[in-house]
């Protein structure tokens, strides 16, 4: 078989989940699996957590029903709400939670007879300028979905647009304006996602909602003392399956774009953009060979890539490459670094991995 495997230590998840926990413990945590749980996969990252969170999140109704359909049976929230009318009836045949942002939402489920009331989280738009009422509406919204009888647990949720950033000054401005509309409705909050949860301890409302912290990934701009608690979740691992020994300004890979700079050694490992690894990885990005730390020499192709192995004297062929994540030796590669290398962000490359890289569950829940 082909050597490429994304591994997934579900032990590190819940660990992760753990941690936003300690850091907010007068909040609730949901679980945000959309995205197949940030490329790691939904079904068993919501089986390993089901036991601990008290919620889980996705983007839609049918990231949704695939958890029902697998047994979860913890409340899940659809965080963009539905996008047709017809969708209510599947909210409430599967008893979802949803977020509604639009009018035509509200005109949609103030119009629809549930079985019983649907749980609703409010979105307000404080400044991400993305989804949710104005500031100026939020009050008329909130009053009427209030006093719907379809409605119950009303909450107030936004979205905060650089809750990463050291310097606080917009993330305050969003934060103000939500407190004050908060104590104007007694409205509970649902405000913070994984930046939020780990650095704002004002922003931990009635929920949190983190995200691509659970996976292992820093979300702020700089490491904190918590931050580095975080394990990473999925380490995407192959082998070296070929060696070429280079003179001296020899080129590598297409373009030849790099050049030996010295007698130099190098290794064939499989993996490349038609498994996921980004294509824009640069000359020099990390991977660890027999958990070393390496460079990648040369362009990403399809289904290689190649790097430099001149000081690892132990490179063979078989040899382990970590592309992130953990080595078997222990050895740790952020991904967070690899996607500083790669001009994107952790995001882009744990969604990015394709499912010719097959997933391998390890942990008490497997």
């Amino acid at each position: 078989m082909r050597p490429l495997v994304a591994h997934i230590d579900l032990d590190a998840l819940r660990h992760n989940y753990q941690l936003a926990c300690r850091c907010a413990p007068q909040s609730r945590s949901v679980a945000v699996i959309k995205a197949d749980a940030y490329g790691h996969g939904a079904l068993e990252c919501a089986r390993a957590l089901e036991a601990e969170v008290p919620a889980f999140a996705v983007a839609c109704i049918e990231e949704a029903i695939s958890l029902r359909e697998g047994g979860i049976k913890k409340p899940i929230v659809l965080l963009e709400g539905i996008f047709t009318a017809d969708e209510l009836a599947l909210v409430d045949q599967h008893n979802f939670w949803i977020s509604v942002h639009s009018e035509w939402q509200v005109a949609a489920l103030l119009a629809f007879s549930p079985r019983q009331p649907i749980p609703v989280w409010m979105k307000v738009d404080s400044g991400m300028h993305r989804l949710g009422f104005s500031l100026d509406e939020a009050p008329d919204v909130w009053r009427r979905l209030a006093s719907a009888p379809q409605v119950t647990a009303l909450h107030l949720m936004s979205h905060f647009a650089t809750a990463d950033a050291r310097e606080g000054s917009y993330f305050n401005q969003q934060m103000a304006a939500l407190t004050a509309l908060a104590e104007a409705l007694d409205a509970p909050l649902c405000l913070a996602n994984s930046p939020a949860t780990l650095a704002w301890p004002i922003a931990h409302g009635d929920w949190n909602r983190p995200g691509v912290m659970l996976y292992g990934s820093d979300p702020l701009e700089e490491a904190n003392e918590t931050t580095r608690q975080l394990r990473p979740v999925m380490s995407l691992r192959s082998e070296i399956i070929a060696l070429r020994e280079l003179e001296e300004g020899e080129p590598v890979g297409y373009g030849g774009r790099w050049r030996a700079s010295r007698r130099s050694k190098i290794a064939v490992v499989a993996a490349g953009y038609g498994d996921g690894y980004d294509r824009h990885a640069i000359d020099g990005t990390p991977v660890l060979v027999n958990g070393q730390r390496c460079a990648i020499a040369g362009k990403v192709s399809m289904d290689m890539l190649t790097v430099d192995v001149t000081d690892v004297p132990g490179a063979a062929i078989g040899s382990e490459v970590v592309l992130w994540g953990a080595a078997s030796n222990g050895a740790v590669l952020s991904i967070d670094e690899v996607a500083r290398y790669c001009d994107t962000i952790s995001y882009t490359l744990l969604t990015g991995v394709l499912p010719r890289a097959p997933r391998r569950y390890h942990g008490a829940f497997v």
